[in-house]
C-alpha cells in the first residue's frame, strides 16, 4: 500500500527514482548527463529544493537557497537555445509517473501542481531570456 510523501527520506526516494528515468530518457538525458558532473551533490540539492517547496510550513533542517531559473537559462544557452515545451512536457510526465508509482495522497497532488506551475514558469522565462 502506498502512502503520502511525509519527509525528506520520501523525497530522496522520489528524486532519486525520478532522475534515474530522466538520465535514461533519450530526449532529456543528454541535457542532464552532459551538464551535471556530480550527481550525488545534485540529487541532494534537488531533494532540498523539493523538501523546501513541499513542506514550507515545517521547520526544516535543510532549506533550499538558489536560483533554478538562472541554472536552466544557462543550460538552454549551452544547448543553443534548444529547450522546448516538449522537454518540459516529458519532464512533467516522468515526474507524475514517478510520483504515482511510489506514493499517493495530498502532498503528491501538491507536488504535481507545483511541478506544473514551475515548468510553465521556467519555460516562459527561458523563452523570455532568449529575447534579451
Amino acid at each position: 500500500m502506498k502512502h503520502d510523501i511525509q519527509n525528506r527520506d520520501d523525497i530522496t526516494l522520489l528524486v532519486s527514482e525520478f532522475y534515474k528515468k530522466v538520465r535514461q530518457d533519450a530526449v532529456l538525458g543528454p541535457f542532464f548527463n552532459d551538464t551535471i558532473t556530480d550527481w550525488e551533490h545534485h540529487l541532494n540539492h534537488l531533494t532540498t529544493f523539493w523538501e523546501t517547496s513541499l513542506f514550507m510550513t515545517k521547520k526544516l533542517t535543510h532549506k533550499y537557497y538558489g536560483n533554478p531559473l538562472e541554472a536552466h537559462e544557462k543550460v538552454d544557452k549551452k544547448f543553443n537555445h534548444s529547450i522546448t515545451e516538449l522537454h518540459f512536457g516529458l519532464w512533467l510526465n516522468l515526474w507524475f509517473q514517478t510520483l504515482d508509482e511510489l506514493f499517493e495522497g495530498e502532498v503528491v497532488e501538491h507536488a504535481k501542481r507545483r511541478a506544473r506551475k514551475m515548468g510553465t514558469f521556467m519555460y516562459l522565462k527561458i523563452f523570455e531570456a532568449r529575447q534579451k
